[in-house]
């Protein structure tokens, strides 16, 4: 079950309070190039991440607040900045000293992610964090290659991007802490892992994939090792130990650590957690009748297994996990990285002619089977997870009446108009504006991770709130399109060049923590936790992505030539948010996406007369 999705996907995330939104791209839909060489061969050239002028970053605040900010609520926050601005005061003193702290490390704004974010939620990784890449169906029996440290460099725009993610990817996990989880990285260390973690009902096995020559497993040697498993496994009612890995990461700390008292699951931890990467083998999930509904068992299967009725235990959510399809943690890598080694194998995999595979001559050591002790404790907490999947739930739809070419051909940038009509749809389902956030990739700098751009403007604004205005002209409607247009564009070059206000203001707070330096207002301040409400998900744009807590949307697309794939979904908690609706927002922006194009077709652009 290997399944890849497109690399145009973008992901919104909502939240009622505010009208918050969150718009996700991977990277931003430009060319990027491959050049024979090391990947790592030009890191040191790669420039670092300067920190932001202070004033400016905190006027680009202000005027980002006013966008969905009430006019008391706006005054109190000016009065916060302009203090927090005094010369010699505490703004002053927390720039100089992530100044500082820019000049003496590789990445600033990546090690803030890890060390204040990433590794500091405690909310669970499975649907909240981590993501699944669905790739085309397709039976696979031919090789795969081993991925070594001479990926070509890739550039963008004729700069070269930094490549270190790439080699974080296999041989890594995430183990859990009580208050900040840790990261292991295997693949540099003196003695590389040599085997991978393969699950079938729920039952663990370490499968050595190299021979004792130190070559690779042939596929006819691997095909038998995984057939001795599944014969193996054939038992469905165990404890399916790997649900744990669902829960919130301080609850799982807890299973983890009374795991480890005893040596048989000790034993059995150290080898899920030190293997290459986990392979879940899954069986099939039940039949549908129609294409739409294959689609959306295939997104939940990818994004966490199906639920526990099905295959959500017969996963290590700590690492990543594949057969026909990957589910990746943003901890070690961006969904971009994960992309780019889904299109390296399906590539692969669609080069070979399909054979009949052989029993080798050679005798193979039997795969080891990984057991595990269950205390009544840890069967408790092994129901509880169960529940944590429960309540997704998702529209996936297929607009058919025009895609890129369409838009284009009205000198626009389709990934932007897709955006406007997703600001429009969630107006005119909730009558309030709702503020957007869209990752890019930093990946030009050293060490760069995904950074967030905030389309929503003044212009994007005024524009939804035109749009439905029987008193606007049409000509003043597509006025005010183009103009939200375009100041998405400024905003976004601004962003990638590393001026953005997000990470600045996040660096500064965390300058605070680091000088063990009292917060200072501007960031208790109720109207920063509405602003960067969904700053900490930097997440990827893929087809099966994380929902980050209740009540929220996540809506992804890819742009193809002449239709749109659609995906809505959201994360329920009891009847807390039953307003949260994806086949109403779905519909919502099928028709804002119509109800735009007829608009500019309905209004031609009248060329100004030469003078």
């Amino acid at each position: 079950m290997l399944r890849i999705c497109s690399r145009t996907l973008v992901k919104v995330d909502m939240v009622n309070p505010c009208g918050l939104m969150k718009l996700c791209h991977l990277v931003k839909p430009v060319s990027v190039t491959l050049v024979a060489g090391r990947n790592l061969s030009q890191l040191k050239t790669l420039p670092k991440p300067t920190v932001p002028p202070l004033k400016q970053t905190c006027e680009l605040y202000l005027s980002f607040l006013e966008t969905f900010l009430q006019p008391e609520e706006l005054n109190h926050t000016k009065k916060l900045v302009e203090e927090f601005l005094i010369p010699g005061g505490v703004g002053e003193t927390l720039q100089k000293g992530l100044e500082r702290r820019a000049c003496n490390t590789e990445n600033w704004i990546t090690d803030d992610y890890l060390k204040h974010e990433c590794l500091v939620r405690q909310t669970p990784v499975v649907v909240n964090l981590n993501f699944g890449i669905l790739c085309p169906r397709k039976d696979i029996r031919d090789k795969q290659g081993q991925i070594s440290d001479t990926l070509p460099v890739e550039y963008m725009k004729g700069k070269p991007l930094c490549m270190k993610q790439y080699e974080q990817v296999f041989s890594s996990c995430r183990t859990p802490g009580a208050k900040r989880d840790s990261l292991l990285l295997l693949a540099k260390s003196s003695n590389p892992p040599k085997h991978i973690t393969v699950v079938h009902n729920g039952q663990f096995f370490l499968l050595d994939i190299y021979n004792s020559d130190g070559t690779l497993l042939t596929v006819d040697q691997l095909c038998v090792q995984l057939e001795r498993i599944c014969n193996s496994s054939l038992q469905t009612s165990v404890d399916p130990v790997g649900i744990l890995t669902t829960q919130r990461r301080d609850v799982w700390n807890k299973s983890y650590i009374s795991l480890m008292q005893d040596e048989t699951n000790k034993e059995s931890l150290s080898a899920i957690e030190s293997s290459i990467l986990t392979l879940c083998l899954d069986g099939p999930m039940p039949p549908v009748s129609d294409e739409r509904m294959h689609r959306k068992a295939a997104f939940f299967q990818m994004f966490h297994g199906g639920g526990s009725q099905w295959y959500s235990g017969n996963r290590w959510f700590d690492k990543e996990d594949g057969a026909r399809g990957i589910h990746g943690a943003h901890t070690v890598a961006d969904g971009a990285v994960f992309l780019a080694i889904c299109d390296y194998a399906v590539a692969n995999t669609n080069k070979e002619t399909p054979h009949v595979i052989q029993t080798p001559s050679d005798p193979l050591p039997m795969p080891q089977k990984l057991h595990f002790n269950i205390t009544p404790e840890i069967k408790q907490d092994i129901e509880e997870a169960k529940q944590i999947v429960q309540n997704v739930d998702v529209e996936i739809t297929v607009f058919d009446h025009f895609g890129k070419n369409a838009i284009k051909a009205r000198k626009m940038s389709p990934d932007a108009f897709v955006q406007m009509a997703i600001q429009l749809a969630y107006y005119r389902v909730y009558q309030q504006c709702c503020v957007t956030v869209e990752p890019a990739s930093l990946c030009t700098f050293r060490l760069g991770r995904l950074t967030l751009i905030r389309p929503t403007s003044s212009a994007s604004v005024a524009f939804v709130k035109a749009f439905d205005d029987a008193n606007k002209q049409n000509l003043e409607k597509v006025d005010l399109l183009e103009k939200a247009l375009k100041e998405h564009k400024k905003r976004t070059e601004m962003v990638m060049s590393g001026q953005n206000l997000a990470e600045h203001l996040i660096g500064l707070m965390c300058q605070a923590f680091e000088d063990n330096m009292c917060v200072p207002d501007i960031f208790t301040d109720t109207s920063f936790n509405k602003a960067f409400y969904f700053l900490s998900s930097k997440t990827g744009c893929l087809t099966c992505n994380t929902l980050d807590r209740p009540g929220i949307y996540d809506v992804g697309y890819s742009i193809m030539d002449n239709h749109i794939d659609c995906r809505v979904s959201s994360l329920e908690a009891s009847n807390t948010f039953k307003e949260k609706d994806p086949a109403r927002l779905s519909r919502a922006l099928e028709d804002a996406l119509l109800d735009m194009m007829t608009l500019l077709e309905e209004t031609p652009r009248v060329k100004p007369e030469a003078n």
